[in-house]
């Protein structure tokens, strides 16, 4: 935390003497009326907007290598199949018996996953080891009744990122949907 409000800082530093240079190249640059030249100073500002928003892409990148770096990294991800036989309402995630995330969807997120979207429902760190990952959906499956599953599954956290796929699919056979845990290498 205290090398990105240094780094902040810096990034301060460096615009405001930015900002300095850009009022000297002001001042020498006026007209013979003795007006500034509006188009060199909108020039100079735009090239300075440029570099900041340069800037704030770069420390979002450093942040995210910083509190997500790639050795303690889990993403979990959403999906539903096409035919799944179930309307999703919410989902709850836990690892090891702590609820990491909530989400309720509406009538528009929910119709994007039917559709082959993607959702990553969790970003955040895991120490190498097994841990459990518990999702229960709620929703209404056939029929229109309401309908909660739970599907558990345990998890070998390496020392490289690791993708999980929550999927909803339909099993014709049963007219039930199925929820499964894929764990992508």
């Amino acid at each position: 935390m205290k090398l990105l409000v240094a780094i902040f800082l810096g990034v301060l530093i460096n615009v405001s003497v930015h900002a300095e240079d850009i009022s000297d190249v002001e001042s020498t640059q006026v007209s013979e009326d003795g007006t500034k030249d509006e188009l060199v100073v909108n020039s100079e500002i735009e090239n300075l907007k440029n570099e900041v928003l340069e800037l704030n892409s770069e420390l979002f990148v450093l942040e995210e290598d910083l509190l997500f770096s790639a050795n303690t990294q889990v993403s979990v991800f959403v999906s539903v199949d096409v035919d799944s036989l179930f309307e999703l309402d919410s989902v709850q995630l836990k690892i090891d018996d702590k609820v990491v995330s909530n989400y309720l969807y509406s009538a528009r997120e929910a119709g994007s996953l039917k559709r082959g979207g993607i959702q990553r429902l969790y970003l955040g760190n895991l120490t190498s080891g097994d841990h459990e990952l518990t999702a229960f959906f709620i929703g209404r499956g056939p029929n229109k009744r309401d309908f909660k599953r739970a599907v558990s599954e345990v998890v070998n956290k390496t020392e490289s990122a690791k993708f999980i796929e929550l999927k909803i699919v339909g099993n014709v056979s049963k007219e039930q949907p199925d929820f499964i845990v894929k764990v992508w290498e």
